[in-house]
């Protein structure tokens, strides 16, 4: 009698600290219906009047869709994998709880009454029995509703994997339509006509940044389009290129002890880079040791240097609108193997890919979080 009292009130304790959790069955759910969204809107994007405009709120809401399917996945198997071990640290304590209940069960009456202490301790006995089987019943129905839980869970990945099939499909359509819609958009205003070989000249002459920045006026021929508005009254509110976390600030030293004026967002591969405002694509293209750089001027005297990019959009002199495609980022993020083991191993950062950014005004860098609305805890 002594060891049951000792295990109802274990189980009593323990049910009493149970810990609400977030619902990431519905996170993955949610999700899936975001990605199934984003699919329906794919077929009236490739046939919109303005294509690249429809197509980049596609991939970007297929982008929105994976992240949170990544998130729900992963919440799902942190779930499943502490339920799992919830429900194999018990089984000790409920084989020995039923086998106690089922001994006392299975006792003949007259054995029940025989009691070593006599009539009272029989009846005690029987009342503790009696005050234990409702708490047991509520212990045996919250395990029931742990092991229906990881099976649902179960299923939902399963099912998962599927939407992640589909919806990793529709946004490889969803690129390779944008890169064709790009190719055949010829309406965009152009406010000056780059000189290729003053560029090449530039390029090979300048062996900074800073140098070549200084030097974009000479790669002009003409600046046939008037200036573009100011946009002071955007400064500190303007949404970063593309979605992602600031992997390191400016002025802050890397790995190497290296510092740069810039910013350094850590993003998933393949994401979407836009511009953050209408502005006149000064410069795209290889650039010292930065790789594939976009050089963006929103205004007179202010530049928005973005390197990183490993598919670029766009002709050096157009205008783009806010929000328009400047390219996008490398790697290879689009394996479903790939999602699903991150998810499985908890994985959280699967932000592999980097991208820089460098903002010059009056031709000197500034902290780009004076322009960029970022989150700066």
């Amino acid at each position: 009698m002594r060891t049951l009292c000792i295990l109802l009130t274990a189980l009593m304790l323990v049910a009493s600290g149970a810990i609400a959790q977030d619902n990431p069955g519905a996170t993955a759910q949610a999700a899936a219906d975001r990605l199934r969204a984003a699919s329906a809107q794919l077929d009236s994007a490739k046939s919109a009047r303005d294509r690249v405009k429809a197509l980049t709120s596609t991939i970007k809401a297929f982008e929105t869709g994976l992240d949170a399917m990544r998130e729900g996945l992963r919440l799902a198997a942190t779930r499943e994998d502490v339920l799992s071990r919830q429900l194999a640290a018990r089984d000790g304590e409920v084989a020995e709880l039923l086998g106690i209940l089922q001994t006392i069960s299975r006792a003949p009456a007259p054995v029940l009454m025989a009691h070593p202490d006599g009539p009272a301790g029989a009846v005690r006995s029987g009342m503790l029995v009696a005050e234990m089987t409702p708490a047991l019943t509520a212990r045996a129905n919250a395990l029931r509703r742990d092991v229906e839980e990881m099976t649902l869970l179960r299923s939902l990945q399963e099912t998962a994997t599927d939407e992640l099939r589909l919806a990793l499909s529709g946004v490889q359509d969803a690129r390779t339509a944008l890169s064709q819609a790009m190719a055949d958009r010829k309406d965009l205003p152009k406010k000056f006509t780059e000189d290729p070989v003053r560029t090449a000249i530039l390029i090979s002459s300048t062996e900074t940044l800073d140098a070549f920045a200084g030097g974009l006026s000479k790669i002009t021929t003409s600046e046939a389009f008037g200036a573009l508005p100011d946009i002071v009254e955007l400064k500190g509110s303007l949404p970063l290129p593309v979605e992602g976390r600031i992997l390191r600030r400016a002025g802050e030293a890397d790995a190497a002890g290296i510092t740069r004026p810039g910013i350094l967002i850590a993003a998933r591969p393949r994401s979407l880079v836009t511009t953050p405002s209408t502005a006149t694509i000064r410069y795209h293209g290889p650039l010292l040791n930065f790789g594939n750089v976009v050089i963006l001027e929103p205004q007179a005297d202010l530049l928005f240097v973005i390197s990183g990019l490993d598919t670029l959009y766009g002709e050096i002199g157009q205008v783009l609108p806010a929000g328009f495609p400047i390219g996008l980022l490398g790697g290879n993020g689009d394996q479903l193997d790939q999602i699903v083991s991150q998810a499985s191993e908890g994985a959280g950062n699967t932000r592999s890919e980097t991208l820089y950014i460098d903002v010059r005004e009056n031709n000197k860098s500034v902290d780009p979080l004076d322009w960029f609305k970022a989150d700066k805890e």
